[in-house]
């Protein structure tokens, strides 16, 4: 339990402050011995994080369902909505064909502690090249999504974070901090919900010895649970970062992180 409380409050606290959760797992577990075999947990802690998604986003969310679904919606308002749910699937394009087109490639980085620290590294210097940038002010077109999701594709490299690169490629498209923010972690969504259905689908043909491996159900709630908790706070955080224009100073860190890295592993 204290194993799978630990990964999930750092899958709760990387996945949204930009210093990339799969970076984390993957130099703790080296440094720290921290393993549980098993893809089924990873996901469960993604949705624990989705979760922390939608409760912060729930007024937001709760508005674009009502502007796509009800009839009595202005056929303008019903029409924007329509058009954002549009750009959260285009920007999910490219982290989809990355992913089929080169899964092998990206799954054997994850078994080299210095190379998610070289990674690391390039995170930090994307980081702090938004501190020059200009404070935004314009909202996501159809192309910002798909540059936010070429950015997104990018981080499915472990050490390179999600929402520090989608959050980069936004202030140098000048949208503002807060629809960059609001985009950014909608976006994920489909992407989360994809894994989870390939998971499900994929335990049907699990054999007996393969499933009893993974971790059980109530352990992958408790997880959930914890990663959906923090992942919430870590929210409040970056978007308080991002309004602050703090948000350039998690790019030391992350340098840091990944130069101690390959020096030590």
């Amino acid at each position: 339990m204290l194993k799978i409380a630990f990964l999930a409050f750092l899958q709760g606290v990387a996945e949204f402050l930009p210093i990339s959760s799969s970076g984390h797992l993957v130099i703790s577990q080296h440094f720290l011995g921290v393993h549980i075999d098993g893809l089924r947990l990873d996901i469960a802690l993604h949705v624990g994080t989705l979760i922390s998604i939608v409760v912060f986003y729930r007024t937001q969310l709760g508005r674009i369902l009502m502007n796509c679904l009800s009839p009595r919606v202005a056929s303008i308002d019903r029409r924007e909505a329509w058009l954002f749910v549009l750009k959260i699937f285009v920007s999910s394009i490219p982290a989809i064909l990355v992913y089929f087109l080169l899964k092998d490639y990206i799954e054997g980085f994850f078994e080299d502690a210095r190379i998610v620290g070289a990674f690391l590294i390039f995170t930090g210097i994307v980081l702090i090249t938004t501190r020059f940038l200009p404070k935004g002010y314009k909202g996501v077109s159809f192309l910002k999504a798909l540059f936010m999701g070429i950015a997104q594709a990018l981080a499915l490299l472990p050490g390179v974070s999600r929402s520090g690169m989608t959050l980069a490629s936004a202030r140098m498209s000048a949208v503002e901090a807060e629809k960059a923010a609001e985009f950014s972690f909608l976006m994920s969504a489909p992407l989360i919900l994809g894994a989870l259905v390939l998971e499900i689908i994929k335990s049907f043909g699990e054999s007996e010895a393969s499933a009893s491996a993974q971790v059980s159900w109530p352990m992958l709630i408790f997880g959930m649970i914890v990663a959906a908790i923090v992942g919430y706070f870590s929210l409040k955080i970056l978007v308080k970062a991002l309004k602050g224009r703090w948000f350039w100073l998690f790019g030391p860190y992350c340098i840091l992180a990944g130069i101690m890295t390959m020096l030590f592993v």
